[in-house]
């Protein structure tokens, strides 16, 4: 990818700009949404299946996803790179702006408050997505999952 400058901010602006990108990455993150019809069918926020086969091909591109060749007729399942686990750290940086400084609904932003509360649960996910998508193991595999933690703060909030 042809970047327009050299400056850093640039760099990730370009790559991780899209809002849809965003989306995507944070699907495959919090919900282990790896398949295309996953990612299209479990979005909040109904991303269209040409803007969805656009995006993950970008991804592709950009190094922050891996797609194995597959036949016709065989469903793909997309991993995250180091590069796109790194991303992780600045979506919990973009929740924390959206929770300082735009509304939204209770159990959309119980996950984000608890990983502001408790930072240590960014890099247990991190380990945990690192395991799952380039299969290292977590440095401490008896530790409760972070994932396991953030989805039942979501699921309390949603009854």
């Amino acid at each position: 990818m042809e970047q327009r400058s050299g400056c850093p901010i640039n760099a990730a602006v370009e790559t991780l700009g899209d809002p849809w990108s965003m989306l995507v990455l944070r699907d495959m993150m919090f919900g282990n949404r790896r398949h295309f019809r996953e990612l299209l069918t479990g979005s909040e926020e109904g991303i269209a299946s040409n803007i969805l086969s656009s995006r993950l091909k970008r991804l592709v591109v950009a190094g922050l996803l891996t797609k194995p060749d597959t036949t016709r007729g065989q469903r793909a399942m997309y991993s995250l790179t180091e590069a796109g686990i790194a991303t992780l750290p600045v979506m919990v940086a973009l929740g924390n702006w959206g929770l300082d400084h735009r509304d939204g609904t209770e159990e959309l932003r119980v996950r984000a408050e608890l990983m502001r509360e408790r930072p240590e649960l960014v890099e247990g996910l991190m380990d945990e997505l690192r395991e799952l998508h380039l299969g290292i193991p977590r440095p401490n595999p008896t530790a409760p999952l972070a994932s396991a933690e953030l989805q039942a703060a979501y699921e309390r909030m949603r009854h």
